[in-house]
């Protein structure tokens, strides 16, 4: 089975250079991204991947190390901040829903 995932900004570390804001929305549907209005940064969505496809997929949140419950999780942008780089990270939540 194949379920809807909402992204949403969780928290903003930093400076964004996507601009994402606290509750900033996507969504993954199927094999597609419906942005809302948002900005789809590639440096997240990359970083992403390779947890965003198995969850969506199915794969309790639990099992794969990203949240306490089976349908909902967090993954992180993989920019490190200062002092790193001039950038920050985000915190995504991810909410698994049945496509409707």
């Amino acid at each position: 089975m194949l379920y809807d995932v909402e992204v949403e900004v969780e928290e903003v570390r930093g400076y964004c250079a996507a601009g994402y804001k606290r509750g900033d929305k996507f969504v993954i549907r199927g094999f597609y991204i419906e942005p809302n209005g948002s900005r789809i940064c590639i440096h997240a969505i990359t970083g992403m991947m390779s947890l965003l496809s198995p969850f969506a997929h199915g794969i309790s949140a639990k099992d794969l190390g990203i949240g306490e419950t089976d349908n909902s999780g967090f993954l992180q942008c993989p920019d490190p901040g200062e002092p790193y780089t001039c950038g920050g990270t985000v915190i995504f939540r991810l909410t698994r829903r049945e496509i409707t």
